[in-house]
């Protein structure tokens, strides 16, 4: 089975991140540095991320990096945007989700009822990756 998982990038602030959103989705964050891969020839890089993992409970893993200090052409904010979503069971979780990931970021949508009938948000989390939260609309009896 083929799998999608996002692989964020950061400038530095990888191991904060990714201690950040295990906090909030749970699991335990994993990380290889610069140093202990021997992939960089730069002292400054050792102690940066240079891989990271992050098993989700709920299945799933969400990657990320910290790009090395040659890498100087990077985007001053990300262009990612992570979903999350899930059925009416998951609305509280989601909800708890959506206000964690938005603390000290931005909301740039609510999470609450869109026209199509589902509860939808988007905010921008202290890091700069994007959030879109979705919950299904209970099914018409």
């Amino acid at each position: 089975m083929v799998q999608l998982n996002p692989y964020l990038g950061f400038r530095d602030t990888a191991r904060e991140a990714m201690t950040f959103y295990a906090s909030v989705l749970g699991g335990e964050p994993t990380f290889r540095t610069f140093g202990d891969g021997g992939m960089s020839t730069d002292p400054a890089d050792a102690d940066k991320i240079l891989h990271s993992e992050l098993r989700l409970p709920d299945g799933g893993v969400l990657m990320a990096s910290d790009a090395p200090s040659s890498m100087t052409d990077l985007p001053s904010e990300s262009s990612i945007t992570v979903s999350l979503s899930g059925g009416p069971e998951d609305s509280e979780r989601l909800h708890g989700v959506f206000a964690r990931l938005a603390e000290g970021g931005t909301h740039v949508m609510p999470l609450d009822t869109a026209p199509w009938g589902d509860e939808f948000g988007m905010c921008t989390d202290r890091f700069g990756t994007g959030w879109m939260v979705s919950v299904a609309a209970a099914p018409a009896d």
